[in-house]
């Protein structure tokens, strides 16, 4: 699909008001209940073009939604390319120099490379380890089902259940490529309590990805506690629920070469049946799936080398 043929169905939200917020962190803000409670965000825009997550936090803003007890922070995170977002061309603001979500790892972090993603994550890296429990909103480019990306331990499957919302949960490692926020430090350490969720919401500028957002971000705050029951079902669209599938990621596949292509138009959650089928070419080599029933996951347009194609799964349920 090629940028004249994506639809816009969304609007940007005015973000502004939001700048100064309260943390010492342009455009992130913490609501302290003083009570006694775990901390836990709300972040939205890690991609600059990922509108749905921008629209449920100025939504959380905008309707008074505040703890009952611990803190909750409300965030933006790539800001610089949210605001060059353009429904003329919107695949162009995704980020500005570098991808955010592949920065969250200590070497990246603590190195000497700088961009102003770099600069970004590194001012929002001492609240980040201030939280207990993050929500990180995201959505895709082809329209594809709600995923919620849970990572491999099993305390993230056991959270993704718990919200009971979307009905696929993607349990994987992340990308060859650098580590994702959701995989920062103690989220991805199995003795660690500390918990992260990101939620792709489908496809970006679609309308349906916005109300997927916001009853996610809702179910996350209603599950610790920071909203009650009343609340959360006052505001959330979706209220029957489908029994959930869990895909575990078995392979990523990495683009090696400069000339990665897939072998039909897969927009995602195809099922291979047979071990053995052919993928795609990467260079000259064949991609071939690795087992049957295999599922693709996000096979993505941005085939550049070291990047991730698509990951493959199987279903546990």
């Amino acid at each position: 699909m090629s940028t004249a043929e994506y639809r816009v169905d969304l609007s940007a939200p005015d973000i502004a008001p939001y700048r100064a917020g309260n943390t010492g962190i342009d455009y992130a803000t913490t609501f302290d209940s003083g009570k006694p409670g775990p901390h836990v965000m709300v972040n939205a825009v890690t991609h600059g073009n990922e509108l749905c997550g921008a629209i449920a936090v100025d939504y959380l803003f905008r309707n008074d939604i505040r703890p009952l007890h611990g803190k909750l922070t409300l965030s933006f995170a790539n800001v610089e390319a949210y605001l060059s977002f353009d429904p003329a061309n919107p695949t162009a603001s995704r980020f500005v120099e570098e991808d955010f979500n592949r920065l969250w790892s200590e070497e990246v972090l603590d190195g000497p490379r700088d961009s102003v993603e770099l600069r970004r994550a590194r001012q929002m890296r001492p609240l980040i380890d201030s939280v207990d429990y993050l929500l990180d909103i995201h959505s895709m480019q082809h329209p594809t089902a709600p995923l919620m990306l849970c990572g491999p331990l099993e305390k993230g499957i056991a959270l993704a259940r718990a919200l009971k919302h979307p009905e696929i949960v993607v349990s994987d490692k992340g990308h060859a490529a650098g580590k994702r926020l959701r995989d920062y430090r103690f989220f991805a350490d199995p003795a660690d309590p500390r918990n992260a969720l990101l939620i792709e919401c489908g496809q970006h500028w679609e309308k349906s990805s916005e109300i997927v957002a916001l009853d996610n971000a809702l179910r996350f705050l209603g599950h610790y506690g920071m909203i009650d029951l009343e609340t959360m079902n006052s505001h959330l669209s979706t209220q029957e629920l489908t029994p959930q599938k869990v895909i575990q990621v078995t392979d990523p596949v990495t683009v090696k070469s400069d000339s990665f292509r897939f072998a039909a138009d897969y927009k995602g959650l195809e099922v291979i049946e047979k071990k053995g089928s052919l993928l795609g070419h990467d260079g000259d080599e064949p991609v071939y799936t690795p087992h049957d029933r295999c599922v693709l996951i996000m096979p993505s347009r941005r085939l550049t080398k070291g990047q991730t194609a698509v990951r493959l799964g199987r279903f546990l349920d």
